[in-house]
């Protein structure tokens, strides 16, 4: 096993904690453009297909709902309490479904399906059946025992017999949002969820079969401090999830509406967030998980850390991913779809996607072709946020460049980051140091031509810590 030591330097952290993507695509999704239309991503699927050996299939299913608004999310969404809206959303997904699936061959395995939102578990059971039903009927669904069928779960709502449920339709995975268990964060995030609530979820996913479990933990949040936080982590780690996401609270009230009910002069300074990072990372290390990379920690047995020890780990818009070798089929409000050397995304607002799905159309509202360049940088991009470290021979060899010739200006915006020790530039190779592990943002947006010579603004991207 590939151990990754991390370095918590909080001077480096504080000095580099600028705005800058996620890295969940390259080109990122600020890059797409309207040009891109419904007769692009039909030529495209029709290129997959006849590749010499077709990829698998990966599908996102995004499911907008929820019953109430969490104030520090930045996910799409719309809250609701009329139930009614899940079987009419339902009822388009399955047209939806009807037209993408028969575009592609049916002999090509689909290999992971990932229920996201929103709140997934905002519909019933019986629902999310026909949603799966309707993919096994215009897809073939793997049987793989190495199949990845998740779900999002906000464990406020879900109970034992629901999860029986999930399980019944083939799902193995689920992924449950704590953020943290401390009273007061939770009443000025309006989201109060019981350590009984999740644990009993989670008991239920184990007790049906559920191969892997993700809790999702947030710092960052207001009213958070370490003696809060330190006792939320104690929890979890007790609770044992294959897979915890430590993610940092982005506060960009501009964009999301609902974190304006947040009080910034409540948020904890960069310092404090520095120093929250670092107790999680401290804790989860000292109990055995494996740092994965960028806010990603797995039990040593997990699949996501076996895929980060053969080189075969991948990032897409789900996060880090065990499946490299698939083509993403998006469905749904605002789903992003990459397939072959193009990503295209659904529209983000509710009418705009039942419009087209009612016309017969492919909901494309937006998208990208990748020219050479954008393939050459996804895939150095790709390698740095998945191993830290980019073979500088397989990319020369893939795509007949010099390497250093190419992205001498990508090389000069690095100098800095390996004057301060966190990367180390090599004739064949280039490395994030222990020190720059938790920055891969910063290394990987060096190779970002979309961000020069102009930095990104604040008002776009998250901070990198």
């Amino acid at each position: 096993m590939r151990h990754i030591t991390l370095t918590c330097d909080p001077e480096l952290l504080r000095r580099y904690d600028q705005p800058g993507p996620r890295y969940t695509s390259y080109p990122t999704a600020p890059q797409f453009g309207p040009h891109f239309q419904e007769a692009m991503l039909r030529e495209y699927i029709r290129r997959s297909n006849e590749e010499l050996i077709p990829r698998r299939l990966s599908l996102y299913v995004h499911v907008p709902y929820c019953t109430s608004p969490c104030f520090y999310c930045g996910c799409n969404r719309i809250i609701t309490r009329d139930r009614t809206a899940g079987r009419r959303y339902v009822e388009r997904l399955i047209r939806e479904i009807s037209l993408a699936g028969p575009l592609f061959d049916r002999d090509r395995e689909v290999i992971q399906v990932h229920f996201g939102g929103g709140t997934p578990n905002f519909l019933r059971p019986d629902e999310l059946r026909d949603v799966m039903s309707s993919l096994g009927q215009q897809f073939q669904l793997s049987n793989a025992p190495v199949r990845d069928f998740s779900i999002e779960i906000d464990p406020r709502f879900v109970n034992a017999a629901d999860i029986a449920a999930y399980a019944d339709m083939g799902l193995n995975r689920a992924s449950l949002g704590v953020q943290d268990f401390d009273p007061v964060v939770q009443a000025a995030v309006n989201r109060v969820q019981t350590v009984q609530q999740t644990l009993a979820a989670i008991q239920a996913c184990r007790r049906n079969g559920f191969r892997s479990i993700n809790v999702d933990l947030i710092y960052g949040l207001p009213h958070q401090t370490l003696e809060g936080f330190g006792p939320t982590l104690d929890t979890v780690i007790g609770i044992r999830p294959h897979r915890l996401a430590v993610y940092g609270y982005a506060h960009m009230p501009h964009l999301f509406k609902p974190q304006r009910r947040i009080d910034a002069a409540h948020l904890p300074n960069a310092e404090q967030r520095i120093a929250l990072l670092s107790l999680a990372i401290d804790k989860l290390t000292s109990a055995g998980y494996v740092y994965i990379g960028m806010d990603h920690f797995a039990l040593p047995e997990d699949d996501l850390t076996h895929a980060y020890d053969a080189g075969t780990l991948h990032r897409n818009f789900m996060g880090y991913t065990t499946h490299a070798d698939c083509d993403l089929l998006g469905l749904g409000v605002s789903a992003i779809s990459h397939i072959g050397d193009s990503f295209s995304q659904n529209p983000r607002d509710l009418a705009s996607w039942e419009i087209a799905v009612d016309s017969g159309r492919l909901p494309v509202w937006r998208g990208r072709h990748l020219d050479q360049d954008d393939q050459v940088r996804a895939e150095v991009i790709q390698q740095l946020m998945c191993g830290g470290s980019v073979d500088i021979s397989a990319v020369e060899r893939r795509y007949d460049i010099d390497f250093h010739r190419y992205f001498a200006d990508a090389l000069a915006r690095m100098q800095p980051l390996v004057s301060d020790g966190l990367a180390v530039i090599e004739r064949s190779r280039i490395s994030a140091t222990s020190r720059g592990r938790l920055l891969l943002r910063i290394i990987a947006m060096c190779f970002d031509r979309y961000l020069t010579p102009k930095p990104p603004a604040q008002a776009q991207y998250s901070s990198a810590v």
